[in-house]
This record gives C-alpha cells, structure tokens and sequence, in this order.
C-alpha cells in the first residue's frame, strides 16, 4: 500500500482513550469499570438543554453560518458580561465544535508550521497530537509535582523562548494538573507576551471548576490585551455536555476571529443542535456554577484524602479542574493502567486511569504519574481509592525488581 503521512505515524495515541479497547474487554468479561480517565462530567445535563430541543421542532436540520449562529453568538457575548463580568461583542466569537476545534483553529490561525508554542508540562495530551497534526512545535517548560506543579518562573518561561517562539499556551485551570494560576500568575505571563510579541493563548475550558473560593482571573481581563490574548471555551465542561460538540474560541482582536473565519468555511459549520440546545445553557442562572463548583470541590477532597492514605503515594494539592495527577509506585504507567483492567479487579470492578506518559513532550518523564478525572460521585471516587490501595500493594510484590 502507499505509506501513510509522517505526520499519522508520529502522532501519539491519545492516553485518554488508547487503552478503550482493553476497557471493553474487561467489561466483556463481566467487570465493571470505573472510568477515571476521561474528563466527562457524570452530573445531568441540564433540563434547559432537552426541553431547547423540543421546542425547536426542527423540519430541516440545516447548516448554520460557519461562525455560528448570531443569535448563539449573541447570547455567549451576553453570558460573558453578565456572568463573568468580561465585556464582550458578538464579532470576538467564533462558534467551533467543541475546544478541541476552537484549539485547532488556533494553531492554524498564529502560527505557521515550525513555529514553537510555549506550554506548561504535564501539558494536555491533544496539543501534542495537534502539534503533530499542523506542524506546530511544542516547547515544554516542566511544572513539579513536588511544588504542586507551580507555575514556573517568569525568568525559567523567558529563557525558554527563542527566536521562533510565537505563542504562551495555558491552559487554566490545568488539564492535566489542577493547577489553578493566580491573577497575579496571568498577568505576569500576558507581560511576558507583550514584551516579546506573543499571543498568549488560554485554555479555559475549566475555569468554572475554581475551589476553596478562589477567584478565577482570565486572560481577557489582562489590560489592553486586545491584540494578542485569545481564548478557547466550551460548553462541554460547564454544562455537563461534551456530546454537544460545541465551544468557541474568543478574542477582541477581530483580526484573528476573521482569520479563523475562513478555517471554519472549510469545515461548514458547527452542529446545529448544539447551538439550539447551548442557547437554553447559556441562559441559567449563577446558582448553576456554584452547584458545580460544590459538588467537585467534594469530591476533590474525598480523592485527594484517600490517595494521600495510600503508602508511596504523593499526591499534590489542586485548586481546579477536576483532575488529580498523583505519583504512584509504579516504574511504568501504561503497564499498570493496561495490568489493572486486564488483570485486577476487586468483586468484578476496577479502575480505568489515564498513563502519565500521554502528558508530556518526552513521554518517559511521565513514566510514575496517572491522570485521575473524579468525574464520579463520592462512593465511586471511595471504592476507587481501595482499588488502587490493593491494586498497588499486589502489583509492588509482582513487578518490585523494575521499581
């Protein structure tokens, strides 16, 4: 056959998702499976969102305009001012289908291929396939999780850049850290950008998730920020609605949303539904967001408690998302989330995480390292902690000679 693109061989298997198929085989085989490895949400989407849809009574499941519809447009400038308290037009959005895309467009629209992106690493696994996929280069500068995965200094980002670098992508609060950066943090980084000629590109996908009462600081507020800040947002998170398929990505500079225009002419549009359905989402009530924030502030807590429980374990301290990146005993994270779904269960459950390797420019620096979405409810996230404490102490006797 012809050889495939460089570009299919080299790109990475996601860590989220890659080991599905060993997931279905143990469910197949009676197991349950407790999916910690993927960011989906296990609240109900919202009421607003289905009734939306029936009140539609659509004919004809039609295009819309490729930037979205105006008046969803319209109604996400409108959540911006008056739940975030962030002024913003119609013209700074550009509807995409989901953040994924919003991030997609982003890369194609700043830089060109070769052009490096700053990144935070432990980094989100799909800017690296993206990377791969648009001829971007990612440039890691590594967070610790000894320091919790702070921020590293304003002095380590800036010798990080060279004469290629073009952009500062963040993603806050982090995925895959929970790393919550401070007002001050952002605005250190929008000075760094201002001063090299960079965007900064946030990813704040999860700003809603902020616990212990700390505020959330996006980069839109960073002042006379216009040309270089942009944003990417989705519903997905927010709303427990990732089927939705619908995110936007945001910036005042009407340069960049125009330029990213013809990008999404090249994909039609996003999906309809979503938008009609987003509409209804975008319109409830603050009580929503603290309702989430409570609920995932639990069971942060509840995780974090046990797998600090756990001997060998070091877990860090997070303020947002809902992901927790804990250090296990482990030589070799693939092995064991592939070993727990192959071969350990407790009563016929087990647990799904996803490898730390998937995280990182170099993989092997995620070799000791899992992600763990607590996306459950609490007994979940409990029988989950007791798997793993089992799981650890059976898997140290049987591999002790590779740790």
């Amino acid at each position: 056959m012809p050889a495939l693109s460089s570009r299919a061989v080299e790109v990475p298997a996601s860590p989220i998702r890659k080991l599905v198929p060993y997931a279905n085989a143990a469910k197949a085989k009676g197991k349950k499976v407790l999916h910690l490895n993927i960011g989906q949400p296990d609240l109900p989407t919202p009421a607003a969102f289905w009734e939306a849809l029936q009140k539609a009574q659509i004919k004809v499941l039609d295009y819309t305009e490729s930037g979205g519809l105006p008046a969803f447009r319209e109604a996400y400038a409108h959540f911006y001012t008056e739940i975030y308290h962030i002024p913003l037009e119609p013209k700074h959005f550009l509807t995409t289908t989901g953040g994924s895309e919003a991030l997609l467009f982003a890369f194609l629209t700043l830089l060109n291929p070769g052009e490096e992106v700053l990144v935070i690493e432990p980094t989100y696994a799909n800017y690296i396939g993206l990377g791969h996929a648009t001829g971007v280069r990612l440039r890691a500068v590594e967070s610790r999780i000894e320091e919790d995965f702070a921020l590293p200094s304003p002095t380590e980002l800036e010798a990080a850049l060279t004469e290629n670098t073009r952009a500062i992508l963040l993603c806050n609060p982090s995925n895959p850290t929970g790393k919550l950066y401070s007002e001050a943090e952002v605005r250190q980084i929008g000075e760094i950008c201002r001063r090299h000629g960079l965007f900064l590109l946030s990813d704040e996908s999860y700003r809603d998730y902020c616990y212990d009462g700390e505020r959330f600081f996006s980069a839109l507020e960073i002042p006379d920020s216009e040309d270089f800040v942009v944003v990417v947002d989705t519903l997905s998170k927010r709303y427990s609605a990732c089927g939705a398929r619908i995110g936007a990505l945001v910036s005042r500079n009407t340069e960049v949303i125009e330029a990213a225009l013809k990008w999404a002419q090249a994909r039609l549009a996003p999906p309809t539904l979503g938008q009609i359905a987003g509409l209804a989402l975008l319109a409830l009530p603050e009580s929503h967001y603290a309702y989430v924030r409570e609920t995932f502030q639990k069971r942060r807590d509840t995780l974090i408690t046990g797998l600090r429980s756990i001997a060998g374990v070091t877990c860090p301290t997070v303020q947002g998302a809902f992901y927790l990146m804990p250090q296990l005993p482990i030589s070799d994270s693939d092995a064991f989330a592939r070993w727990l779904l192959e071969h350990f269960d407790i009563g016929g459950t087990t647990v799904m995480v996803a490898p730390g390797t998937g995280f990182f420019t170099q993989p092997e620096k995620g070799k000791k390292l899992v992600r763990i979405a607590y996306v459950l409810d609490e007994p979940y996230l409990e029988q989950a902690v007791e798997i793993l404490r089992a799981a650890l102490n059976i898997y140290a006797r049987e591999y002790s000679p590779l740790l």
